[in-house]
C-alpha cells in the first residue's frame, strides 16, 4: 500500500513548532496555526517606505547538504542568500516565511530545518514568522526535502540603493565570500561522484567536503552602517552566472564595469574545482564567484571611507575594479591566479 499522508502526524510536528516560532516579538500580532502570519509593520520612522520582496531555494547545494547530515548549514544558506538580496536593495529585512517539502514527515528533521531558519533570521535581526510545511508522497522521492522562504524587507524610497546613479569613474568594490555560497553544486556533485575520494581531500585543515559546505555568507551586519552613510551607489550579489551577470544587472546602460581578476583572491578550494573539471576560467567565473560573494559601487572619493567600513567589520576587501563609458557590460580583464591547494 502507498504511503499516505498522516494528518495527525503533521499537526502534531506543527503544534510542536509553535515553541520554535512563537517568539516575544511584538510586531508578530498572532501564532503558529493561523492562516497567515500577522506582521505589524511600524512606518513611523519612513516618509516614503517601500517594501522589498523575494523568495530563494537554495539549489542543489541541499541534496548534498541532507546526504552528510548539514541540515541547520544549508538553512544559514537559504537565509543568508534571501538577507543578501533582500539588502542589495539597500533594504532592512523583517520578516521570513519558509517552506518544506518532504515525502514523509519526519519530526526531527523538520524541527531542525525551522529551528535553523528561525536562527539565522534572528542573527540577522529579522524574524521567521511561519511558513509552510507539506508532504507530497507523489511528487518528493523518500527522504528528500526541497526547501524555499522568502522575505519582506522596507526602505525609504529616496534611500534605495539601485544603481541609477553609478557613473564614469566610480570605481568597484570586492568583497570576499565564504566559499561557494550557493551556486555552482550541480557540478560540484557529479565531481563527487565521478572522484568518491574528492571528499576527504584536505586544503589546510579541512576537508574539500566541509569547505564546499560552508555556509553562504551574510553581508547585513556590515553593510548596514553604510546604508546611513548614503555612500553606495549599488549593490550586486556575486551568484549564479559571476561577476559578469550579476554586476550588470545594477549598471546604467550607458556605463561598463571593468573588473581586474588580477585582484581576485580566489580560495584554494576553486584550485581543487577547476583541476577536477577541467573547466576553462570563462566558465569558472560563470559558474562560481571566485571569491567575491558582494560587489559594491562608489565613487572614487568615498572609497577609502567604504573600505575601512568593511575591514572594521572583519570582512576582507578590495578595489576590483572602476565604471567606464560603455553599454552596461562587464568586461573582465587579466587573468585569475589560482592558488596552490
Amino acid at each position: 500500500m502507498k504511503y499516505r499522508v498522516n494528518i495527525d502526524n503533521a499537526n502534531t510536528v506543527k503544534s510542536d513548532l509553535s515553541h520554535i516560532l512563537d517568539e516575544k516579538d511584538k510586531r508578530v500580532l498572532n501564532k503558529v496555526g493561523a492562516f497567515a502570519s500577522l506582521f505589524l509593520l511600524d512606518v513611523s520612522n519612513y516618509n516614503n517606505p517601500v517594501l522589498v520582496l523575494k523568495t530563494e531555494e537554495p539549489g542543489s547545494k541541499q541534496v548534498l547538504a541532507f546526504q552528510n547530515d548539514r541540515v541547520e548549514s544549508v538553512c544559514f544558506d537559504m537565509i543568508h542568500h534571501l538577507i543578501n538580496d533582500c539588502i542589495a536593495m539597500g533594504a532592512e529585512p523583517l520578516a521570513v516565511q519558509d517552506l518544506i517539502v518532504c515525502s514523509k514527515l519526519d519530526s526531527g528533521i523538520v524541527k531542525r530545518i525551522v529551528s535553523a531558519c528561525a536562527l539565522a533570521c534572528q542573527k540577522q535581526g529579522c524574524i521567521l514568522t511561519g511558513g509552510e510545511t507539506t508532504e507530497q508522497p507523489d511528487v518528493v522521492p523518500d527522504g528528500t526535502y526541497i526547501l524555499g522562504s522568502s522575505i519582506v524587507g522596507i526602505v525609504e524610497k529616496e534611500k534605495i540603493i539601485d544603481g541609477s546613479s553609478i557613473k564614469e569613474g566610480d570605481i568597484v568594490i570586492g568583497i570576499s565570500s565564504s566559499g561557494l555560497h550557493t551556486n555552482g553544486y550541480t557540478l560540484v556533485r557529479d565531481l563527487l561522484k565521478s572522484n568518491p575520494g574528492l571528499k576527504d581531500v584536505k586544503i589546510n585543515n579541512a576537508t574539500f567536503l566541509d569547505l564546499v559546505l560552508v555556509p553562504h555568507k551574510c553581508y547585513y551586519s556590515s553593510l548596514k552602517e553604510l546604508f546611513h552613510a548614503h555612500y553606495l551607489k549599488g549593490l550586486a550579489h556575486i551568484t549564479g552566472g559571476g561577476i559578469k551577470e550579476n554586476l550588470n544587472r545594477i549598471l546604467p546602460s550607458v556605463t561598463d564595469a571593468v573588473i581586474d581578476l588580477e585582484k581576485y583572491q580566489v580560495p584554494e578550494v576553486f584550485t581543487i574545482i577547476k583541476k577536477e573539471s577541467s573547466l576553462s576560467d570563462e566558465d569558472m567565473l560563470r559558474t562560481f564567484n571566485m571569491g567575491i560573494g558582494l560587489a559594491a559601487v562608489c565613487s572614487r572619493e568615498n572609497s577609502d571611507y567604504i573600505l575601512k567600513s568593511f575591514q572594521q567589520c572583519g570582512e576582507t576587501a578590495s578595489i576590483i575594479g572602476n565604471i567606464v563609458q560603455g553599454s552596461g557590460k562587464v568586461v573582465c580583464k587579466g587573468k585569475l591566479r589560482y592558488l596552490q591547494a
